[in-house]
């Protein structure tokens, strides 16, 4: 596999985590006995992710 191929596969990997966080994200805004904390590491694992493919796309 090309290092190219290889790449895109990582940043599609990512792409899936990061909408998956997305999901849940949603999912929990919409329960009502939510704990800020819950939010707040979902949030932060989802930019994590975001800033990865931004560095991969680079």
């Amino acid at each position: 596999m090309s290092r190219l191929a290889s790449r895109q596969k990582k940043i599609e990997s990512l792409m899936s985590k990061h909408q998956h966080f997305e999901s849940i994200l949603n999912q929990v805004n919409k329960s009502i006995s939510v704990d800020d904390l819950v939010i707040t590491d979902i949030k932060k694992r989802k930019l994590k992710i975001r800033d990865e493919i931004q560095k991969l796309n680079k």
